[in-house]
């Protein structure tokens, strides 16, 4: 991994519009049961990924789940998002990896789902009971709802901004083949 300033800022850039997301998403009512969200600041965390790669998108998660932590004064969910959010990304690698052509809306949604189960099995390694895997049903399904929802935004984004932008900030490698592929 090549760190320069430009990258950098970059990250720093991402990592805070994930905590805005994640802040603004605290405020808003839970999904049909409590403690349900769309996920919103994995918006960043996937378009990290695409952008940079695994170990950048490993470093903004685990600093947007550390500071999203301490910034909202709960830091038992530092151990549910933490694991979750680094078994999804690298997940999502995998992905990408043994799959090149699939879309990032699939893997938007297959991270959500992985997300969510992660932490019902932490949450079951904690409290030594499975009584949460009642509630996975429920979980895959508004995954697939948050995974659809943070792939359109990545997708939008990348769409949305010029290509010249990515190829300028990254490099364009990854980026290229990624554009291409979603206007197939």
């Amino acid at each position: 991994m090549k760190i320069n300033a430009k990258k950098i800022a970059m990250l720093a850039l991402l990592t805070t519009l994930g905590l805005i997301a994640f802040m603004i998403e605290g405020l808003l009512p839970p999904l049909f049961f409590p403690g349900a969200k769309m996920g919103l600041s994995n918006i960043f965390s996937l378009l990290t990924l695409v952008l940079f790669g695994l170990p950048e998108s490993l470093l903004v998660v685990a600093a947007r789940t550390i500071l999203g932590s301490l910034f909202v004064g709960n830091v038992s969910m530092l151990i549910y998002s933490f694991s979750a959010g680094i078994v999804s990304v690298v997940l999502s690698r995998l992905l990408l990896l043994a799959f090149p052509r699939i879309s990032l809306l699939c893997i938007s949604v297959f991270s959500a789902v992985a997300h969510n189960c992660v932490q019902c099995l932490v949450f079951c390694a904690i409290t030594q009971t499975t009584l949460i895997m009642g509630y996975l049903p429920y979980l895959a399904l508004i995954g697939v709802l948050a995974g659809i929802i943070v792939g359109f935004a990545v997708i939008f984004i990348i769409k949305g901004i010029p290509l010249a932008y990515f190829v300028k900030l990254t490099g364009g490698k990854e980026i290229k083949k990624q554009n291409q592929e979603t206007e197939d």
